[in-house]
């Protein structure tokens, strides 16, 4: 990635942090207090630092919002988005630094995935509670079953290309865009994208900027949304943005790196529990409401 794109990637992200926290101090204050508890900071912590290491947040913090009833399932999409998107910022600014990708690739996916969840956002939010546990449910039994492939060795390795042309860039352009839509339900981005553009073969280095690039750009604005409609958690979403970011720095400057394996087979096992919870869950709503009517 020449000068002049990292130039214009920096001043774009700049733009979109003032703008998501602007939309942050504008918005959550009218949805309740944001004092956070010290589960929703310790939560933030752990989700972020291992989610720079690369195993993903999104999943990791539906396991953890379920299993503890802190935040109710038609919120989590939201507050997801919300309250990971000061951290993901902060890892686009440091991996969109230091690994090398073509500008072209990675401006186009970037684009791709932010119509995806503007247009997921939308629908997302105005959803009711059953049809969002049983889109988060089936979404994060595909998350497990990536992780579990993850864990195992069996992703495909990639190759060493920085960049894509022709229909390859179309795959990954239509690729980022499906997964920005999946963004806005609750899977992360992070898992599929690796494997997206280890399967087109590049260099499963450049997932990183591409991975961070994407989800900083989109979730502002699908938080907003979010928010909006107030589809959101003000304490969990504080929690995770002061729990979170000194977890980030931690992570990409002094940790660097660990060996995830054994994590990687915990997060597909909870990450599966979880999966079934929300789809016995939404089951459960809807055969209520058979009963109700």
């Amino acid at each position: 990635m020449n000068f002049d794109a990292k130039r214009l990637l920096l001043a774009g992200l700049a733009l979109v942090a003032i703008y998501h926290v602007v939309t942050l101090v504008r918005g959550l204050p009218k949805l309740g207090s944001v004092r956070p508890t010290t589960g929703f900071l310790l939560t933030g912590m752990v989700t972020e630092f291992f989610d720079t290491l690369g195993i993903g947040s999104f999943a990791t913090t539906t396991a953890i919002y379920r299993a503890t009833k802190w935040v109710k399932d038609a919120m989590i999409p939201g507050t997801l988005n919300a309250g990971h998107t000061i951290g993901t910022l902060a890892q686009a600014f440091i991996y969109t630094q230091v690994v090398e990708v073509e500008p072209v690739t990675l401006v186009g996916m970037i684009i791709a995935a932010v119509f995806g969840s503007w247009l997921g956002a939308g629908l997302v939010a105005k959803w009711p509670t059953q049809r969002i546990q049983l889109g988060m449910g089936l979404c994060l039994a595909a998350a497990a079953a990536l992780t579990f492939a993850q864990a195992a060795g069996v992703i495909p390795g990639g190759g060493e290309a920085i960049g894509v042309t022709g229909v390859k860039l179309g795959i990954a352009l239509l690729g980022n865009f499906a997964l920005g839509v999946l963004m806005t339900i609750g899977i992360g981005l992070y898992g599929p994208c690796l494997l997206l553009v280890s399967a087109l073969g590049m260099s499963p280095a450049a997932a990183f900027p591409i991975m961070m690039g994407s989800c900083a750009f989109l979730m502002p604005f699908a938080s907003a949304r979010f928010i909006r409609l107030g589809k959101v958690d003000p304490k969990a979403v504080v929690g995770t943005i002061i729990g979170g970011l000194p977890a980030v720095l931690i992570a990409a400057y002094i940790v660097k790196s660990l060996p995830l394996t054994a994590m990687r087979w915990l997060v597909a096992v909870v990450v599966a529990y979880t999966a079934v919870s929300l789809i016995m869950s939404a089951r459960r709503n809807v055969a209520a409401d058979a009963v109700t009517t």
